[in-house]
């Protein structure tokens, strides 16, 4: 029967199995694999993603690599493998044939799972293991289906089937369960297997660590970036600015404070003659004249009314601004109300922030 690439590989597998043939059933495509048929009934499937009957019986320790080695050197050409491994008395019969039953499910499931794939029948092709168990071809096609229904039940996403495995870095709950399954593949995946070499690797059915990524999947314990979202875009910060007054420091002169003040950005008037001395009180009831204090204004224009405490007169001036300076306090005195504020009212809640804390830290003591 040649190629075609219209006819569905279940179809094709039914068809073959009416007409009760032998031979292989090679699907094309990724990953592919082939269903061997023995006078219309299924005794064996392979494909890439799926550990085979020598993958599971010595990654597991079942079977040393000489053991299983030997057997295909002598049983191989005449597809006798299988037995040889009863006859020497390495597996017994039962153990076999559920291996074998485990394989040709899991890779039938690789192999026929795909809606469009190159499907070729190739007439009188047999297996180097040897018919070990004959199982209907439409139980294979109902077992693909419902497999795949399981899988989509648990997390439709197929891209966790393929991707490299990567666990995250922190956990999104504060407690999680783990199965033995999921635990051992989480210590092992590394960012960089597959699921097709973690059961290589573990010695386990393909399908099965399937199962467990889609489940760890859906508990959020993977990192997956084909289906992770973008990352959001970085938000710049605005620049801190300044004043809207240009102001500028004032050049210190050797008669200068050591406190420089602050001045405007005005061009200081050009200095004139000395302001003249303030005038005596008009009466004898009148306040003396308010002695010039370094805390209010200056200014350095001339005809001035005063020399630091007046307004600054023609020519231009330069406002010095200083700083108000609170009263000398004895040690350990307190602050003004008016400078405190009125303190906040006491919280007579339940700090549950602390108490996470302390509960935290119980526990690590244990």
């Amino acid at each position: 029967m040649s190629r075609s690439t219209t006819v569905a590989s279940g179809r094709l597998l039914a068809q073959v199995a009416g007409e009760r043939q032998t031979g292989a059933l090679v699907v094309g495509g990724h990953p592919g694999g082939a269903v061997y048929v023995l006078e219309g009934r299924v005794i064996y499937a392979e494909s890439l993603a799926a550990p085979g009957v020598g993958e599971l019986l010595t990654a597991s320790g079942r079977l040393a690599g000489r053991t299983w080695q030997n057997a295909l050197d002598r049983g191989a050409a005449t597809a006798r493998v299988g037995r040889l491994l009863v006859e020497q008395g390495h597996l017994t019969q039962g153990e076999l044939e559920l291996c074998v039953l485990g394989a040709t499910y899991d890779a039938a499931y690789f192999a026929l799972a795909q809606p469009a794939a190159p499907v070729e029948f190739r007439n009188g092709a047999t297996h180097w293991l040897g018919p070990v168990v004959h199982i209907d071809p439409a139980a294979v096609t109902q077992e693909v289906h419902r497999r795949a229904k399981m899988l989509d039940d648990i997390f439709p996403d197929p891209r966790v089937d393929t991707a490299a495995v990567t666990p995250i870095g922190r956990p999104p709950r504060e407690r999680i369960t783990l199965t033995a399954p999921q635990w051992e593949l989480l210590v092992h995946a590394d960012g960089q297997r597959t699921p097709t070499d973690l059961a290589f690797l573990l010695g386990r059915a393909g399908f099965a660590i399937l199962q467990e990524l889609r489940r760890l999947a859906a508990a959020g314990l993977l990192d997956l970036p084909e289906v992770r979202g973008k990352a959001p875009e970085l938000v710049r910060l605005p620049h801190a600015r300044g004043t809207a007054v240009d102001a500028r420091r004032a050049q210190p002169r050797p008669d200068d404070s050591p406190t420089v003040p602050v001045v405007s950005g005005v061009r200081p008037a050009v200095p004139g003659p000395p302001a003249p001395p303030p005038p005596a009180p008009s009466s004898a009831g009148a306040a003396p004249a308010a002695a010039p204090s370094a805390l209010t204004e200056e200014t350095g224009g001339t005809g001035g009314t005063g020399g630091t405490g007046g307004t600054g007169g023609t020519g231009g001036t330069g406002t010095v601004y200083r700083p108000s300076l609170l009263a000398r306090r004895k040690p350990g005195a307190k602050l003004p109300k008016d400078v405190v504020g009125e303190p906040p009212p006491p919280y007579t809640g339940t700090d549950e922030f602390l108490l996470k804390r302390i509960r935290t830290a119980l526990r690590a003591l244990r």
